[in-house]
């Protein structure tokens, strides 16, 4: 894998910011974010050691293979070759598959919804951190992302106005910074849709028809211009595909994307 990663500092900036991180350390001392016990000083400043204590770290619900090579469910059983999960068969996405490097359990889930719901701004360093891991996922991992394009799942002005920040477009943010990927908010959400925890397939579908567009400037010119780009399509967790696929049909077909790959902190 490749990609730009964080800007060089030099020298003398970078053993000022470790003097800096060892000086926070000392009179606030990082706290784990599973089981809020404190971390060791002597933990890494960088990765997930920063953020969970060994233990913690050691036993957050990560997503191994065997999992569907299109949603990245997770499978318990034993197989050895590539599958389709049964909500993916016969299914034809606008992205190629998704992946996340955890499962929306445990911490996880806490930490994701005080983020969105509790307005915990803070906490977008540890769930990018997060969304990192699922770049390691092997198809991507193969990938130059250096060519690519970090592209947020948007919020309706309305709901983002209630949150009052949309958390896709921080993670974008946070991973940009961690990667040099570039970030662009190249979608907009055009129509208030209702909540789908207990929609299926075909109420899913319907309640977002049409639900997304390019996003124009502010004084109505074209979309921004990814004819043949590569998108990172980012959400904070994935479930049916019902809300990145019609994202990524926008992407392809109104916007000439050339590919889609969506990436999120967890899968539900």
């Amino acid at each position: 894998m490749a990609y730009p990663g964080r800007p060089t500092l030099r020298p003398s900036l970078a053993r000022l910011k470790r003097w800096s991180a060892a000086g926070l350390d000392l009179l606030y001392p990082r706290i784990c974010q599973a089981c809020e016990c404190a971390i060791s000083f002597e933990a890494p400043r960088e990765g997930l050691s920063a953020w969970f204590c060994e233990e913690c770290n050691s036993t957050l619900p990560r997503i191994e293979a065997p999992y569907c090579e299109v949603c990245a469910e997770a499978y318990d059983g034993a197989v050895s070759t590539t599958f389709r999960c049964e909500n993916c068969a016969g299914r034809k996405l606008g992205f190629e598959f998704a992946f996340a490097g955890f499962k929306a359990q445990g911490p996880i889930r806490t930490l994701i919804h005080r983020f969105k719901y509790e307005r915990r701004y803070e906490l977008r360093g540890v769930l990018s951190e997060l969304l990192l891991e699922a770049l390691k996922e092997p198809r991507l991992a193969m990938e130059s992302l250096a060519d690519w394009v970090l592209v947020p799942v948007p919020l309706h002005p309305s709901r983002q106005g209630e949150r009052e920040f949309n958390q896709s477009w921080e993670l974008c943010c946070e991973l940009h910074q961690a990667t040099g990927i570039p970030a662009n908010q190249a979608l907009i959400r055009v129509r208030d849709t209702e909540h789908q925890a207990r929609m299926n397939r075909r109420e899913r579908l319907a309640n977002l028809r049409k639900a997304f567009a390019p996003r124009p400037d502010r004084w109505g010119s074209p979309a921004p211009d990814l004819r043949q780009r590569k998108v990172l399509l980012v959400d904070d967790v994935v479930t049916t595909g019902t809300t990145t696929d019609e994202c990524a049909r926008v992407l392809t077909e109104a916007m000439g994307v050339q590919k889609v790959v969506v990436i999120a902190v967890a899968r539900g």
